[in-house]
């Protein structure tokens, strides 16, 4: 299973179209009437999805999967009674599978028989998506509803987050422990440090320095910078998240503690608390995409 894709809604797409494409450096895959669909270098036909709507919103998040991690989400998601509800995706790539309702109301969509696209080139474009954070009432419950729901499983916890896995990769998902429940931020996989490093000059060049970063968090290893976009949500340059095994034992907040004044590996940035809350906050779950419970 991969995390492809998030899709927003917001006033005013065409503009943060714009500020995605010719400054951050995501590609412009599509235009769909008030939807646009961005992508970075990858096979995926588009990481972030932008349409037009009356207020800001989280659609979805889309993964990718295959028939048995499709079956056991549906089989485990029913049988606890989680609105579910069929779904052919009519995004570029296509596929069929289910969205879930989360118990905080993250609307997650796991499609099969979705198709991808060929790689294009371009140093400074994001590769795909690293991870996606949301705010969560109460982390520590949400980390089990995914384990037990979909089979993700918890990597790591910290005094501020639980980190979830769904392969390989030491997270995919984190829930940080925000006490209400909302987007985060989405994290934009690059190429490497440099490609990190690029970014955040390109980001300067246009009078936005990092709300956070450069840096190198604990859990995960990756390099980070967070910058809140001008069309409201949360946004990170990201770099060389650690992989791990099946036997990968879960951190606890006792493995995660830095010295006086440090809250990463390098402790070579501040971080702006405050605008970064208030992004964070914007970006609320679409709760009417699922209907009743699917019946079995």
């Amino acid at each position: 299973m991969k995390l492809r894709s998030v899709e927003l809604g917001l006033p005013d797409p065409e503009a943060a179209t714009e500020f995605m494409v010719d400054i951050w450096g995501a590609a412009l895959a599509e235009r769909r009437g008030d939807t646009f669909y961005l992508r970075g270098s990858g096979s995926f036909p588009y990481l972030l999805s932008l349409e037009k709507a009356d207020g800001e919103f989280v659609r979805s998040t889309t993964f990718v999967c295959d028939e048995a991690e499709l079956v056991t989400v549906r089989k485990r998601s029913t049988a606890a009674v989680r609105p579910v509800r069929d779904v052919v995706s009519s995004d570029p790539g296509g596929g069929r599978g289910v969205i879930v309702e989360l118990p905080e109301g993250e609307l997650w969509r796991f499609l099969v028989d979705a198709t991808e696209v060929a790689p294009i080139e371009g140093r400074d474009l994001p590769v795909k998506l690293t991870h996606v954070v949301f705010n969560s009432i109460d982390a520590e419950a949400s980390g089990h509803a995914v384990e037990d729901l979909l089979n993700f499983r918890v990597s790591d916890r910290t005094k501020g987050m639980v980190f979830v896995r769904c392969n390989d990769s030491h997270h995919s998902v984190a829930f940080a422990r925000a006490g209400f429940a909302s987007l985060n931020h989405i994290a934009f996989e690059m190429k490497d440090i440099d490609a990190v490093m690029r970014g955040i000059g390109r980001m300067r060049d246009a009078g936005q320095p990092p709300a956070w970063g450069p840096g190198r968090h604990g859990p995960g290893a990756n390099v980070y910078a967070y910058y809140v976009s001008p069309f409201g949500p949360v946004i990170e340059f990201s770099t060389a998240v650690d992989k791990v095994a099946d036997d990968h034992k879960v951190g606890a907040p006792s493995d995660w503690t830095w010295p006086s004044n440090r809250i990463d590996q390098w402790g070579v940035s501040d971080k702006d608390f405050d605008s970064l809350r208030a992004a964070e906050e914007r970006f609320r779950f679409l709760r009417d995409e699922v209907a009743d419970p699917v019946q079995t």
